[in-house]
């Protein structure tokens, strides 16, 4: 997957059959549906792909334990479908996980055995595993640092888990290897409209060149997320909201708070939220909040009361107590939730099901969803758009499209922190033996390579530090110091594979290391 070679097929194409704005889950599923269904096909993201709520997830793929709680059952049923089909496809970067609820009440314990059954029943053959009661005892042998005063039980039950950007970018070489057009950094400046008010088309801008263009096509879909309602300025003649943000936090930890293959969930807060403890990539990720906010952001920023809520919570259920300077790295991600019809409604009651939106232009809006039904989202829009826009009717094949990756991969294969490039691992263990450069760590903490960094540059569209230590490589959401730590040698790299100057490493290094500090606790006190 090349930038230069997208923007050639950009230039060869006069007109296309679907133009998707917006990289990020739904988006990019979407693109990958269009295309293997044999539409001409092409992807803008303004930024980088997954850069915004796509990257920023509690990395669960997951039926929702608690819309199945709101009786929200034909939910956790597409999602429990969607959650199997997403461990056969992608399963070098899904794995089943096990959860542990911890009960510090006589009742708590049965009443979470009885609905997990449920859960389990709904997900029929996609069933990741028996969910079951278990003694005290077994709990503490399971989660070795959980609070022991007052704990009566638990209950053990399984969902899957994943990374959220990784997948994200093999969906992108899955599109191209279908025939998509895709690029980053090519922002929609404008809708094309033709003299009955239809959307004919979009009007980018290449923000590394500064050159725009006008791309023609049947069906235009906005899949921007948490930014739906700034596209559909350029769409409305009325301002309306289509959707409002949410914002979810995550505290990462050393693995020493949570010594365990298993996670840790605690299904009722203090204020009726569920909290997670997930083990990833050899660290925990404690997270999340439920926070209307009024502005979207691309950098959100953690409050103080969703910090100070997440690490009280931690605190409460967890031996080994974590404090604000434990925390490696603190992000935060917006949902773009469906905006309800009644105002004040708070987060938790607002749907997480996904609504397909047809304005009088034609220009097709998706909002809701998660990362778990992205496949069945993408469907259900291009079956809309197959309907709106009268695109010649072709059947879905997404179920059985393996993404681009896909191995079988066991425990032991994932104690090796390659594991996340599947069936590349050959390709780009051939990239650090050939240039011994490349063989050099990251950070001398972590087993990171150069030879990762100039394999998401030549292979995965990476354009900036950003782009490389927060969503190729996972470090800024694991360590943030380490991240900033590792920067100029990334910014080097970059300058040195595509053709920058000093004064660009410069920059570049500045930016990063001001969007990085966001990520550091230190920066809230």
């Amino acid at each position: 997957m090349n930038r230069k070679e997208q923007l050639s097929k950009l230039n060869k194409t006069t007109e296309w059959d679907v133009i998707v704005i917006g990289g990020g889950a739904s988006g990019l599923g979407t693109a990958l549906d269009a295309a293997s269904r044999g539409y001409k096909t092409i992807l803008v993201e303004a930024v980088d792909f997954a850069k915004g709520t796509s990257s920023r997830s509690t990395k669960l793929v997951h039926g929702g334990v608690r819309y199945l709680e709101q009786g929200n059952i034909s939910l956790v049923k597409e999602a429990l479908k969607e959650r199997g089909l997403m461990a056969k496809n992608a399963s070098h970067l899904i794995k089943n996980q096990s959860f542990v609820i911890p009960n510090y009440n006589w009742w708590g314990g049965y009443f979470y055995t009885i609905g997990l059954t449920i859960y389990d029943l709904l997900a029929g053959r996609l069933s990741l595993g028996r969910s079951k009661y278990i003694s005290k005892k077994k709990t503490i042998e399971l989660l070795p640092t959980v609070e022991t005063k007052g704990l009566v039980s638990g209950v053990i039950y399984h969902d899957g888990q994943f990374d959220d950007s990784r997948l994200a970018i093999n969906l992108a070489q899955t599109a191209v290897e279908k025939g998509a057009c895709l690029l980053n950094y090519t922002k929609v400046i404008n809708l094309l409209k033709d003299d009955k008010n239809q959307v004919t088309g979009v009007t980018v801008k290449d923000q590394e060149s500064g050159e725009t263009y006008n791309i023609k096509g049947t069906a235009v879909i906005n899949a921007t997320g948490v930014f739906t309602n700034a596209i559909m300025k350029l769409n409305d003649t009325v301002y309306k909201k289509y959707i409002v943000p949410s914002q979810g936090i995550h505290l990462v930890f050393d693995k020493s708070f949570l010594p365990s293959d298993h996670a840790l969930m605690i299904p009722k807060t203090s204020d009726g939220r569920v909290l997670f403890a997930v083990p990833w990539h050899n660290k925990i990720v404690v997270g999340t909040t439920d926070t209307l906010i009024k502005k979207q952001s691309l950098e959100p920023i953690a409050l103080e009361s969703e910090i100070e809520f997440v690490l009280e919570t931690a605190q409460r259920f967890l031996a080994k107590k974590p404090t604000r300077t434990d925390v490696l790295s603190v992000f935060a991600g917006l949902r773009p939730l469906a905006a309800p019809k009644e105002e004040g409604k708070s987060t938790k009651e607002v749907s997480r099901s996904h609504k397909i939106i047809v304005s009088e232009t034609g220009l097709i809006t998706i909002t809701g969803g998660k990362w778990t039904t992205y496949r069945k989202i993408a469907e259900d829009i291009i079956d809309k758009a197959i309907t709106v826009h009268h695109l010649p009717k072709k059947q879905c094949t997404t179920e059985h499209i393996p993404i681009h990756g896909n191995k079988a991969t066991d425990t032991s294969d994932r104690e090796n922190h390659l594991y996340i490039y599947g069936s590349d691992i050959p390709k780009l263990l051939e990239l650090q033996n050939n240039e011994v450069e490349l063989k050099e760590k990251l950070h001398p903490d972590y087993d990171y390579t150069m030879a990762e960094v100039a394999w998401a540059i030549r292979h995965e569209m990476a354009r900036t530090i950003d782009d490389i230590l927060a969503r190729r490589v996972r470090l800024l959401f694991l360590d943030a110091t380490a991240a900033i730590a590792s920067s100029e040698k990334v910014a080097q790299l970059l300058a040195k594979e595509l053709g920058h100057d000093r004064t660009w490493i410069k920059k570049q290094v500045s930016e990063f290391k001001t969007l990085a500090k966001g990520y550091l606790l230190s920066e809230f006190e």
